[in-house]
Parts: C-alpha cells; sequence; structure tokens
C-alpha cells in the first residue's frame, strides 16, 4: 500500500464504458493537496441514480470512472489548509458540497452551493483527479466515487459525524435518507394531521414516509406497482397501500375519492415523467403541495401537465437533497438517528463486499432490493 504522504494502491470498482459491468481494478490514489482529504471508505449505498447512469451513453466521455456518492469513512490524511476534519475523523461523503462562501451557501432558502457545478464534469480536485488506473486519469461519479477502498476529495464535500456511529448503516444517509427524509421535512414542510401520498417505494419513496410520520401525518399513502414492497412501506409509517394497477380509473381519482378531493402533500419519487401529473393531480385542488423528489430519466425530459391543474392553489416544486445545507446538517441527522429520532435500519436490506458490486447493481435493477451497502 504506501504511507501518508504517498501514494496509495487500492482497490476500487472501475466503470470502462457506460453499459459494462463494473471491474474491479487495483488503482493508484495521490496524497490531498491543499483544502482536500485523503479517506479510507468504510461502507458505500448503491444508489438508484448510480443504476440508471450505469448505461447511460452520457458517461462516456467521463470513462474510466469510479461510480457511487453515498458513502462514509475515516480521514487517512488531509492537505494544507483543511481545517474541519482531521486525520482519524469518521465522515460523511456530501453529494453536494457547503462551501460556506458562494450566494448560494449565504442564503439560507437555498442548498445548491455553486461547487455542484465541478460534479458535471466528475471531477473531484480542481478540474483533475487524484485517483489514476492503468496510467489513465480516473473519473469520480458526482466527483465523488466512493466505490473504493480509498478517495481524495475536497474539504467541503466530507463533513465530520458522530464517532459512534454505525458506519454500515448512516452511509445511506448522505443520499437516499436525507433526500427523501429532508423532501417531506423542508420542502413540503408536512404538517400534524395532514395527508400525504408517496409515488415509489424505493429507498428514496420509504425515506418520505418516515419523514411524514416524523411531521406528524395522519395518513400516509404508499403508491407503486410493486407490490412486494408494501410491508416494507407500512414498516416504516404507511397506513394505505395502492397499486394503480388494480383500479380502471386514473390514480389521482382513486386517491381523490380516499381523501375526499385529494391529498394535502405529494410526492413524485419514480423519475417517471408521465407520474409528475398524477402526483400534482391527486393534491387537494385548493392547497395541495406536490415535491418532484425523483431523478427524472433526463435532464433533457419534459414534462407534460394539463394546464387546468394550475388554475387552482396547488403548487408543484422540486427538491434537491433533501434541501439541506449539507455539511452543517447532515452530520445532524447522524445523530438524531443515533438518538433512535428515526430508524434507517428497515432501508438496507442486503449488505456485500466491493467485489460484489455488479450482484448489488442486478439486485437493485431487479427490485429485490431497497438498498444495498457495499463493505470496503
Amino acid at each position: 500500500m504506501g504511507g501518508r504522504g504517498l501514494q496509495w494502491q487500492c482497490k476500487a470498482t472501475v466503470l470502462w464504458k457506460p453499459g459494462a459491468p463494473l471491474a474491479i481494478e487495483e488503482i493508484e490514489v495521490a496524497p490531498p493537496k491543499a483544502k482536500e482529504v485523503r479517506i479510507k471508505m468504510v461502507a458505500t449505498g448503491v444508489c438508484g441514480t448510480d443504476i440508471k447512469h450505469l448505461d447511460t451513453q452520457e458517461l462516456s466521455k467521463f470513462c474510466p470512472m469510479i461510480m457511487g456518492h453515498e458513502g462514509v469513512g475515516i480521514v487517512e490524511s488531509v492537505g494544507e489548509g483543511v481545517s474541519s476534519v482531521r486525520t482519524g475523523d469518521k465522515v460523511i461523503l456530501l453529494c453536494i458540497p457547503q462551501c460556506g462562501e458562494c450566494k448560494t451557501c449565504l442564503n439560507s432558502k437555498n442548498n445548491i452551493c455553486t461547487e455542484i457545478r465541478l460534479s458535471k464534469t466528475h471531477l473531484a480536485s480542481e478540474g483533475t483527479s487524484r485517483i489514476t488506473c492503468k496510467g489513465k486519469l480516473v473519473h469520480q461519479y458526482i466527483a465523488l466515487g466512493s466505490f473504493s477502498e480509498y478517495t481524495v476529495l475536497k474539504e467541503i464535500s466530507v463533513a465530520k459525524i458522530d464517532e459512534g456511529a454505525p458506519l454500515e448503516k448512516v452511509c445511506i444517509i448522505g443520499c437516499g435518507f436525507a433526500t427523501g427524509y429532508g423532501a417531506a421535512i423542508n420542502s413540503a414542510k408536512v404538517t400534524p394531521g395532514s395527508t400525504c401520498a408517496v409515488f415509489g417505494l424505493g429507498g428514496v419513496g420509504l425515506s418520505v414516509i418516515i419523514g411524514c410520520k416524523a411531521a406528524g401525518a395522519a395518513r400516509i399513502i404508499a403508491v407503486d406497482i410493486n407490490k412486494d414492497r408494501f410491508a416494507k412501506a407500512k414498516t416504516v409509517g404507511a397506513t394505505d397501500c395502492v397499486d394503480p394497477r388494480d383500479f380502471e380509473k386514473p390514480i389521482e381519482e382513486v386517491l381523490s375519492d380516499m381523501i375526499d378531493g385529494g391529498v394535502d402533500f405529494c410526492f413524485e419519487v419514480t423519475g417517471n415523467t408521465e407520474a409528475v401529473g398524477a402526483a400534482l393531480g391527486s393534491c387537494h385542488k385548493d392547497h395541495g403541495v406536490c415535491v418532484t423528489v425523483g431523478a427524472l430519466a433526463s435532464f433533457t425530459s419534459t414534462l407534460s401537465i394539463r394546464s387546468h391543474l394550475f388554475f387552482s392553489g396547488r403548487i408543484l416544486k422540486g427538491s434537491i437533497l433533501g434541501g439541506w445545507k449539507t455539511k452543517e446538517e447532515i452530520p445532524k441527522l447522524v445523530s438524531d438517528y443515533m438518538a433512535k429520532k428515526f430508524n434507517i435500519d428497515p432501508l438496507i436490506t442486503h449488505t456485500l463486499t466491493l467485489s460484489e458490486a455488479n450482484e448489488a447493481v442486478q439486485l437493485m435493477k431487479s427490485g429485490q432490493c431497497i438498498r444495498c451497502v457495499l463493505l470496503l
């Protein structure tokens, strides 16, 4: 391997081209430079966003690439000027960094740090990467790349967490759980006694349900065409489960009949553009709030929504990573889990190793898995 201040050699999963299996390769990880940290990864969740992008040609110009963005680890070394973490700290990776200096970070109503633009190039270190494989520069998915035994990231993309946190559990807080839970708590601001509907019961959708329950919703309707997920939905707080295929009329009419006019809050977490209109139509026409949480098929997707749905008091809004100011608030979510304010354990249905990454991908694609955690 190597030593502190030296180049490390370790294992990682490398995507050489879209659609190809992940290859277990030996990579070289250079020391961190100024304002960077090198992390010994311990656990990473396999997120649906990773799965969707594995086969897209959009990534072809960024290969070879290390996938993964939902991870936790221990700081191995730090570069010059790093002050928020130190060697030995347990840290969580931040899908959206928080520089604390840009206009967005200084605005209490927004969490999309302007530094996130670097993620579009999938390079974590000032337009380059500290990682190479077979002599080639390796990109890091969303400027993170957590499917690796070691990685180097900017200081603003990691945050220190509770020393006692079980890393094999809290890794999923970094993306999937924070996204769903925050959509209910921050974006929709679900109120006590309200009615909610959640379209899509993957890891993020179930996290929305946990958030709705924590906010005091009186009725939470889980909507999915995979009935195998209904039991899990009820475990985390759903009061009703509905399969749209069981009805001849549109799902928005079904929910309107169930709730007498539509739900107070509705969440679209399927990533299906057609589901957005159905979710909005399921909201109460006078005051319903619909939040789109699912990563749509692509950034060029077009929504087709009947105009009459806006001749009302309905609100349609988006939510990115649950609206959290990541560096200061994601660690608080870890502490809340430690304090048993919510339970994320039911979301993790499979735990595998890095060498089994392709098996994890297939489990996610088949719908057999809610969240798979890879131990590194």
